[in-house]
């Protein structure tokens, strides 16, 4: 004997998809804080950019020191340019290759 409930596909109670749980709302209100702290002490020009554009900002800055901007730079890379993954060039089956030497005449 069924005693209703949820049927599939329906929710009841919980959280609602795509809010926040207490401790993202802990950590974003820390953030702000401590973003209001940052800005009295260094005033109303604090930069107002992510990590990624403040190390831009750095090693493009040429009157920062040169190992100052070559470390913000090797920081900000991972970021700009994504690694090279390893490929798998295994070839199955039967495969025919050719291979023609080819010569240069000296250029002296």
């Amino acid at each position: 004997m069924s005693r209703g409930g949820a049927k599939p596909g329906e929710r009841r109670g919980g959280r609602k998809k795509g809010s926040k749980n207490k401790r993202t709302r802990e950590l974003e209100a820390a953030k702000k804080e401590a973003a209001k702290k940052i800005e009295t002490a260094i005033g109303k020009g604090a930069f107002k950019g992510d990590a990624h554009d403040y190390l831009m900002t750095v090693y493009k800055n040429p009157k920062k020191k040169e190992a100052v901007r070559i470390d913000a730079a090797g920081k900000a890379i991972k970021f700009e340019k994504p690694a090279l993954a390893a490929v798998d060039t295994t070839i199955k089956g039967k495969t025919t290759v050719t291979v023609k030497a080819m010569t240069f005449p000296d250029a002296s």
